[in-house]
């Protein structure tokens, strides 16, 4: 197949082995923060604040990240990035073990993993062409959609649901933390690979900053999908991460493992689209291609507030999944290939920074929301809105002027150690 093509070079085996196991991590903590706010305070408020401690300070450091992304050894970032999440959480551990966990811990913990993901975010997205040829970045890129359904969303969430049901959330704590080091020690053992500017003084990091801005001003595709990004979040992040797991726990009357399983089922959507996507020509029409199967992910979150059992659930998760998938496969690549490597750290962070700059005002308004129409009203309307407004924004002037050209830029030099 040609998904297998960059698992033969050594580096990028490495990142992804490490990033394997730390996403499998990241599925049990989805799982376990959830079911451990609830316990601690058992109504909607509580999970949305988790998330609005984590969105907070990401959003607000994913500039800086993306500069010193681009300025410092991305291996580098990448490892004290993980060094940083695997302490943080190995303390949350500890604290649940003890039984001696209050709220405003979770909270601390969870801003101090979103301003580690800020830097590790655009990082991990300009690391990779400089470890793979151009020519493979569509096939780097399934390996991604392939790689993370098959451990945050698939394996993770069901075996999460499981120690959670068994050795408390804590217990999935500790695991989460055990992955984040076996992430650090293979970017250690990755061949050095020089950040494109470096040696570069000619401007501070605010000046890289505002460079990166221009660049990406300049470029109707680059903004104006960030913009779109950026509302499509604000109506349905909050409302899915929130509601979904209050549904299954007082709706339906189910435990971890369900909520484990419908991830699980979402997870499985995404796996199957990327093994397809390895195999299939890339889009003509690549922006095209992406806003319409984002709009139907979108849509599909309707599902979530008009099914009434877990098996309802799990198909809607399984369009989600399989939809997003689908559009960041193509989006990734686009990205990697039209945008200079020398600049790909900086627009990938305001990627993410715009993108999620509405992220804790989704969790903020979501209680609220919710507490006047009910959790599956909210859930309707965000998938219903957020379908509307992701698909409006291809229609921008200039959104799809040139969309058939790809422009490549130079590839990352190659290690002889890379093979």
């Amino acid at each position: 197949m040609p998904l297998t093509r960059p698992l033969r070079r050594r580096d990028f085996r490495l990142l992804w082995a490490g990033l394997a196991v730390s996403l499998l991590g990241d599925g049990f903590f989805m799982v376990a923060i959830a079911w451990q706010a609830y316990a601690l305070a058992n109504r909607p408020a509580t999970l949305a604040y988790v998330g609005l401690a984590l969105s907070l300070p990401q959003v607000a450091m994913l500039l800086v990240g993306g500069a010193v992304s681009d300025r410092v050894r991305r291996q580098s970032v990448l490892f004290w990035a993980d060094v940083s999440r695997a302490a943080v959480v190995g303390v949350l551990a500890m604290l649940a073990f003890a039984n001696t966990l209050h709220l405003w811990e979770v909270y601390v913990v969870a801003a101090l993993l979103g301003t580690a993901s800020a830097f590790a975010y655009p990082a991990l997205d300009a690391l990779v062409p400089q470890l793979v040829p151009v020519q493979e970045l569509a096939e780097a890129n399934a390996v991604d959609q392939l790689v993370r359904p098959i451990t945050i969303q698939l394996a993770g969430p069901a075996l999460g649901g499981l120690v959670v049901a068994v050795l408390r959330p804590a217990g999935a704590f500790a695991f989460d933390a055990m992955t984040f080091a076996f992430s650090a020690a293979c970017v250690v053992r990755m061949a050095r690979c020089e950040p494109p500017t470096a040696g570069d003084a000619r401007g501070g990091y605010r000046h890289e900053v505002f460079e990166g801005l221009r660049y990406v001003r300049s470029h109707v595709w680059l903004w104006g999908t960030f913009v779109a990004a950026s509302f499509a979040y604000l109506l349905f992040v909050g409302p899915t991460e929130v509601l979904l797991p209050y549904l299954v726990r007082n709706s339906l009357h189910q435990g971890a493992f369900t909520y484990g399983l419908v991830l699980a089922v979402g997870g499985s959507g995404a796996l199957i689209t990327a093994v397809v996507m390895s195999r299939a020509p890339e889009p003509r029409r690549p922006l095209t291609f992406i806003y319409l199967w984002w709009a139907v992910a979108t849509l599909a979150v309707t599902g979530y507030g008009i099914a009434t059992n877990a098996l309802g659930l799990c198909v809607a998760a399984f369009v989600v999944y399989a939809g997003e998938a689908a559009g960041a496969i193509v989006w990734a690549t686009l990205k990697q290939r039209r945008v200079p490597n020398a600049m790909l750290g900086r627009v990938s962070s305001i990627d993410w920074c715009v993108s999620t700059a509405f992220l804790p005002l989704s969790f903020a308004l979501t209680v609220p929301v919710a507490g006047l129409l009910g959790a599956r009203t909210t859930l309707v309307l965000a998938g219903t809105v957020g379908a509307a407004v992701t698909l409006g924004f291809l229609f921008l002037p200039g959104m799809r002027t040139g969309e058939e050209s790809v422009v490549v830029p130079t590839a990352g030099v190659l290690s002889d150690r890379s093979l």
